[in-house]
């Protein structure tokens, strides 16, 4: 497939571990960028290390976070605590127009790969940093994944589950995907700045940042006095039409009808409640809400009446607005999903598992899927090729324990 996506042409430079790093780089790649990611020869990318069992195949080990997030990617294997492995690292920096990586700022200033050093050694230099909890304040330097940074730190965790429960937990990378998404739009932003004004610039962001942006209304409304996000109970939800509801057969649908008074006439027809729409007392949400305890409890019979695709005709039929819970495999076999193409094979590598593509398209310069993930330092000698080392010198550099 040809490259012609709207960042073909620009070189990313990777030093990023885990998922949010990773992840902002592969959405680069996705677009087209040329991404190398420097990893270190003795353990490569700790990600790697994450492994499960396919269900396909017991004997076959893969490896789900790492492969979505580090397609469209060359490793080399560089070691930055070798001074000629630095040198390097430095030189491929020099040669590329993106920096992006989640390192912790402490280890990074030590190698002098921090931002401030590497922008004022590259003016052009396009930097993008991701930390746990921000580049400023006492926690700049603490240790950070979405669970803590943002799910937790951020009021997502205290705001969800039921009244009185355990705190909910998380699915893998919920923030990190996000969060590196984020960052790539940004750094995208900061190429059409330099396209301009012929200057870099640093790119920051975190995943407290994004747990924060995630709960923007929430937070704006207790900025504005509002009431405090509480955990809700399904069984005495503010809004009846806003909850879910089990049918017959075991399936949630979601009512989603924000605009009760709007939905309410519709919504008592579908589900062949015309006493409530001649309710005067229910023709309001204030009424509503009142008796919402009443009115929720009969519908959780209504629903387990019938089957999920009864209510799903009855409701289409009303107007009513809803949605379904469905598991991973009814998500990947939902037309929709297929509609969109959600996810592909890079080129020429039919036989690999098929990888979901990032959310973002483009209808003159598609975004694609050209490199497989590779194996740890798998490009390392292509690479240094083409920064000008010749063999014998990449002989040495392994003999010095620069390079894996």
């Amino acid at each position: 497939m040809e490259n012609v996506g709207p960042l073909a042409g620009i070189r990313v430079v990777e030093l990023g571990i885990w998922v949010a790093g990773p992840s902002c780089a592969a959405v680069l790649g996705d677009w087209g960028a040329d991404v190398v990611k420097i990893e270190d020869p003795r353990s490569g990318d700790p990600m790697r290390g994450f492994i499960v069992r396919s269900k396909e195949d017991r004997e076959r080990r893969v490896s789900p976070s790492f492969t979505v997030d580090n397609r469209n990617k060359r490793s080399v294997a560089l070691n930055l605590r070798n001074p000629a492995g630095l040198a390097l690292a430095i030189e491929l920096i020099d040669r590329a127009d993106v920096f992006v990586s989640n390192v912790r700022p402490a280890p990074l200033e030590r190698l002098g790969l921090d931002a401030e050093t590497l922008t004022r050694k590259f003016p052009r230099l396009i930097y993008g940093q991701m930390t746990g909890y921000g580049h400023v304040g006492p926690e700049r330097d603490r240790a950070a994944f979405d669970y803590a940074a943002a799910w937790a730190r951020a009021g997502i965790m205290a705001s969800l589950g039921e009244p009185e429960g355990p705190p909910p937990g998380q699915r893998p990378g919920m923030v990190d995907h996000p969060a590196g998404l984020s960052l790539a739009g940004g750094i995208a932003a900061a190429l059409f700045a330099r396209s301009r004004t012929g200057r870099g610039q640093i790119v920051r962001t975190s995943l407290f940042q994004m747990g924060l942006w995630m709960k923007a209304v929430d937070l704006q409304s207790t900025l504005m006095g509002g009431p405090l996000p509480l955990p809700e109970s399904r069984k005495a939800a503010v809004n009846p039409l806003f909850n879910p509801y089990r049918t017959r057969d075991g399936r949630w649908i979601y009512l989603i009808m924000m605009q009760g008074d709007r939905h309410w006439p519709d919504f008592c027809r579908a589900v062949g409640r015309d006493d409530w729409a001649d309710d005067a007392a229910l023709q309001t949400m204030r009424g509503r809400f009142d008796r919402r305890v009443e009115i929720i409890a009969e519908l959780d019979a209504v629903f387990a009446s019938k089957s999920f695709d009864e209510w799903a005709e009855l409701l289409d039929r009303d107007n009513v607005f809803w949605g379904v819970a469905q598991t991973d495999e009814e998500v990947l076999a939902d037309p929709q999903t297929a509609a969109l193409e959600m996810w592909g094979r890079p080129d020429d590598v039919p036989e690999q598992t098929p990888v979901l593509k990032s959310p973002v398209g483009f209808s003159a310069t598609p975004a694609s899927l050209r490199r497989p993930t590779p194996e740890a330092g798998q490009h390392t000698e292509e690479v240094l090729l083409e920064i000008g080392c010749s063999w014998e010198r990449i002989a040495e550099l392994k003999e010095q324990g620069a390079i894996g």
